[in-house]
């Protein structure tokens, strides 16, 4: 048995370009980056900030839906199986690595309205917020 998968929580780094085939597929090609936080050693060595950048491809509707609703600078989550393609050109190799979304997610803020939210409307959840009894349930909105 064998897993192919990538995930990661990212940076847009530009608009997502969107291309369509002759037979009208949806094909979006986005750049992530991700940015693991520098530190510094005990003895006061300072390691800075690395930064990765990610080549995100997404087909049919994950593409439509990036042209839509992703913009430079969106925060994204991103769940994928990790390709690496290969051409010639000039005579020479060349090689690119890219992840081909399987899920992607929507983070941070939200455009419209200028909310602070940085997540959606709706609550969160958990077991504890089951009710204390059956009496209690008949309040639900729903």
């Amino acid at each position: 048995m064998s897993v192919n998968k990538a995930i990661l929580v990212g940076n847009v780094g530009k608009d997502p370009e969107v291309r369509y085939l002759d037979s009208g597929v949806a094909v979006a090609t986005i750049t992530l980056a991700t940015t693991e936080r520098g530190y510094t050693l005990a003895n006061g060595t300072t390691v800075p900030d690395r930064t990765e950048w990610h080549n995100i491809v997404a087909w049919r509707g994950l593409a439509e839906i990036a042209e839509k609703y992703i913009k430079k600078g969106s925060q994204i989550f991103v769940e994928g199986k990790i390709t690496t393609r290969k051409w010639e050109k000039d005579g020479v190799a060349r090689y690119s690595t890219e992840i081909v979304a399987e899920n992607i997610e929507l983070l941070g803020k939200r455009p419209e309205g200028g909310s602070s939210e940085s997540h959606s409307a709706a609550p969160k959840t958990s077991s504890n917020d089951a009710p204390a009894s059956a009496e209690s349930s008949d309040d639900l909105p729903f």
